[in-house]
């Protein structure tokens, strides 16, 4: 399978926003649920975001719910995490990954296809 790729992360001070985009070949994401993790430094990597292949169910971690929303355009294989009212315990490694199906969305061992990841800096 071809990685993802994630892109879109950057600097932004507190209270500001961010779209990330993860980008996959059609056979990496056709027919699956994606999800976004994050990794800041000395922590596990921890789940952000779920979405299937619908788009008409999602999942969020209770640290980010009601700020940050994911959706996809399936016809440019391509999902997104818009990220609101950021705060600087926001400040991580994100990674995009593909769900293996039947999954549970919370848990990193559920996907299979990671990205590289792309570095947000939230500054107070």
């Amino acid at each position: 399978q071809v990685q993802p790729v994630e892109s879109g992360g950057g600097l932004v001070q507190a209270g500001g926003s961010l779209r990330l985009s993860c980008t996959a070949s059609g056979r990496t994401f056709s027919s699956n649920g994606m999800g976004w993790f994050r990794q800041a430094p000395g922590k596990e990597r921890e789940f952000v975001a779920g979405i299937r292949w619908s788009g008409a169910t999602t999942y969020y971690a209770n640290s980010v719910k009601g700020r940050f929303t994911i959706s996809r355009d399936n016809a440019k294989n391509t999902v997104y995490l818009q990220m609101n009212s950021l705060k600087p315990e926001d400040t991580a490694v994100y990674y995009c990954a593909r769900a293996r199906t039947n999954s549970d969305y919370y848990l990193s061992s559920s996907y299979d296809t990671w990205g590289q990841g792309t570095q947000v800096t939230v500054s107070s």
